[in-house]
């Protein structure tokens, strides 16, 4: 393993979690249906480890057809009965039927829009929010602009997207960048 220094959450035995701090977590994220994956997922996890949601990320966008916003709108009842027979998802009901109800949220805004992106990157004016945290230093589970973003988007319907899954989300989708100041992804180092 690498002698790179990480934010304090990564496993470093765990291969596929220290892949994705090092090249997603933080990093400015602008395609459409990669923020759709990143806030299902987020929303997949609630009560439950990140690393257990990453592990069926395949299977995930395997049964979710890519992440393809439009497919997925229009899942019926029956695709979704099956999807809560597949052990490689969290089969919970209210889940998996947010992600199809999300899914028409997401286009709606990206009617209105242009894209997702659009609606999304104007919270922080284009720019992520850089905090460069101490090591050790707890990150919030919420900030004032994750309420913001949380409450416009269940005026929208969306669902399972609390301030503290939108923070999450926030940080997966690099709109937060909140490595830690010794991490090698931190900003003022240099991000590859």
């Amino acid at each position: 393993m690498s002698t790179k220094n990480r934010c304090h959450w990564v496993n470093l035995d765990d291969p596929e979690m220290v892949r994705y701090h090092d090249r997603e977590w933080g990093r400015p994220e602008h395609d459409d249906r990669m923020l759709f994956e990143l806030l299902t997922l987020e929303g997949a996890q609630a009560g439950l480890s990140w690393s257990t949601i990453l592990h069926k990320r395949d299977r995930y966008r395997r049964v979710f057809a890519g992440f393809d916003p439009r497919r997925v709108a229009r899942y019926d009842a029956r695709r979704q009965a099956a999807l809560l027979r597949d052990p490689g998802i969290v089969r919970n009901r209210l889940k998996v039927a947010s992600t199809v109800s999300n899914a028409g949220a997401f286009l709606a805004i990206q009617a209105e829009h242009g894209s997702f992106d659009r609606y999304l990157w104007a919270f922080v004016d284009g720019e992520p929010v850089v905090t460069r945290r101490h090591p050790g230093n707890p990150t919030p589970a919420r900030t004032e602009l994750s309420d913001r973003i949380s409450k416009d988007l269940k005026r929208r319907g969306f669902r399972f997207v609390g301030t503290t899954i939108i923070y999450a989300f926030m940080q997966a989708a690099g709109l937060a960048n909140d490595h830690a100041r010794n991490c090698f992804r931190s900003a003022g180092n240099r991000l590859r």
